[in-house]
């Protein structure tokens, strides 16, 4: 997704790029939502379905800002404290408690950005506290998600979201940054850009339906090794060290929490 968008940005602006997501995603969500006609749109809680989709695309711009202007190293690093303030914000609107682990491995993820946000280090820019921000929403929409999943399907909170930000990425790539009809070229890129975050979300979740969080959890860390290594042989980017310490810390802050919460979860519990 990250190399696709920075392709695609070359030629077209960041509302055109997120509207193309927005458009693959209905176009592949529909026929299941048509083939259980559309019993998934029923909601009670369509202003929830706005607020979230809203987030989202807030957080998606984020992440935009800091595919053009942060390395691909820099870029995973910080979006690995999406559930660090996730923990925070389901104590704060979902009522969750916050376990003593949790408050730990907040407090580690939060060491982990100071050293990838250093003034010293590559992440020290508008892009790197934008994209924090960036994660910050994204673990926002996240709880919306969790909210709405209590009543709505996923099929259904998928297509909405979509759907809803159709607009919001079509109305300002046309009337304020231009228009682009994409070239052949592009179509690839667009295809990959759209297609590979739908899949994502699909493996991971059959993924924690196989096997158990803590084993699939460290595999997400591979990410940060694979972008450093994709953005310097694709844009000779320089992997700055710090960045990768700052990265383990906060994955090891994460991981700390999953499986404090997996043995929490596992305990017998008192009556």
């Amino acid at each position: 997704m990250a190399i696709s968008a920075r392709e695609l940005h070359t030629t077209m602006s960041t509302f055109e790029i997120l509207f193309f997501r927005s458009l693959i995603g209905v176009l592949v969500v529909l026929p299941f939502i048509m083939r259980n006609r559309f019993r998934d749109l029923r909601t009670t809680k369509f202003r929830f379905h706005g607020c979230r989709a809203l987030v989202q695309f807030s957080a998606q711009l984020c992440w935009m800002y800091g595919i053009i202007h942060l390395t691909l190293s820099d870029l995973t690093a910080i979006e690995f404290t999406v559930p660090v303030f996730t923990a925070v914000l389901a104590v704060m609107f979902l009522g969750e408690t916050m376990w003593r682990h949790k408050w730990i491995a907040t407090l580690l993820g939060f060491v982990g950005v100071l050293i990838i946000l250093q003034p010293e280090g590559s992440a020290f820019s508008v892009a790197g506290f934008v994209m924090l921000l960036g994660s910050a929403l994204y673990a926002g929409s996240g709880i919306f998600v969790k909210y709405l999943t209590r009543t709505d399907t996923p099929q259904g909170i998928i297509f909405y979201m979509n759907a809803m930000q159709l607009p919001l990425g079509l109305i300002p790539a046309v009337f304020i940054f231009g228009w682009v009809t994409p070239a052949p070229i592009d179509i690839p890129w667009i295809l990959a850009w759209g297609l590979s975050g739908l899949f994502a979300h699909y493996t991971m979740a059959r993924a924690l339906k196989l096997a158990d969080i803590t084993i699939i959890f460290p595999l997400d860390f591979l990410r940060l090794p694979l972008m450093a290594l994709l953005g310097y042989l694709l844009y000779a980017e320089a992997i700055n060290p710090w960045t990768a310490v700052g990265g383990i810390v906060i994955f090891a802050a994460n991981y700390y929490g999953v499986r404090e919460e997996a043995r929490r979860g596992d305990a017998p519990q008192r009556h």
